[in-house]
């Protein structure tokens, strides 16, 4: 699978079972891409690019992942500089582990550090669902064209508080990490080399969601 003649490129949505696969299908196509949902290897592995969706729990995700060897998949094509996407449970699960319930499971620890519960204050409940602004980098390519009062739409219970991941080698570019806020800061979105996430769902986030995806599909 690569781009066809007309340059649109090929997309697979892997299809482990978490995730809310048409939703992202449909955004995909509107983002002008080919999209197959599948979790064939060799389709997973040969396409543009790959998204890796997730609802639920951390530790169920991340198990369906591995039992449709999708973590293999993804450590393969990273491995390559090949493109891949994590939306919601499929960021968090790009970290080193997270912890529900006071319970920890491993993810699949392309990012140090961990995905905890979210704080529920007064003004704040948990679940947090609803839409939110998010602080990008000015060189951010993900919310590239994007206005800084641009809204997603964000559905969980559970993000990543910190970013650890240093950046030592100066020849290597550093992560685009981006932020907002719900009682208080946690990652909203990564760009790190082939590797992008988002905590909310562009998939549901209008004309704002599809712009993003669009900027994703046309790096590929």
């Amino acid at each position: 699978m690569t781009a066809d003649a007309a340059g649109r490129r090929s997309v697979v949505v892997f299809d482990y079972g978490f995730g809310n696969v048409r939703s992202a299908e449909r955004a995909l196509v509107r983002a002008g891409a080919d999209v197959e949902i599948t979790r064939d290897y060799e389709r997973a592995m040969s396409a543009d690019g790959l998204l890796v969706p997730g609802v639920g729990a951390f530790a169920a995700c991340v198990e369906g992942l591995r039992a449709a060897r999708g973590d293999w998949v993804v450590g393969r094509r990273l491995a390559g500089g090949r493109p891949v996407l994590g939306i919601c449970v499929g960021m968090q699960i790009l970290f080193t582990r997270g912890v529900e319930h006071g319970q920890e499971a491993d993810g699949l620890d392309e990012w140090p550090g961990t995905v905890g519960p979210l704080t529920a204050d007064a003004g704040h409940a948990v679940p947090h669902m609803g839409w939110n602004t998010v602080r990008a980098p000015e060189d951010s390519r993900l919310f590239a064209g994007l206005p800084a009062d641009a809204r997603y739409y964000f559905v969980h219970s559970y993000a990543a508080h910190d970013w650890e991941l240093e950046t030592v080698n100066p020849r290597m570019n550093a992560p685009r990490v981006s932020w907002t806020t719900h009682a208080e800061p946690f990652v909203a979105a990564v760009e790190n080399g082939p590797l992008w996430a988002t905590q909310f769902h562009p998939e549901k986030s209008g004309d704002a969601g599809a712009q993003l995806l669009r900027n994703w599909v046309d790096t590929l």
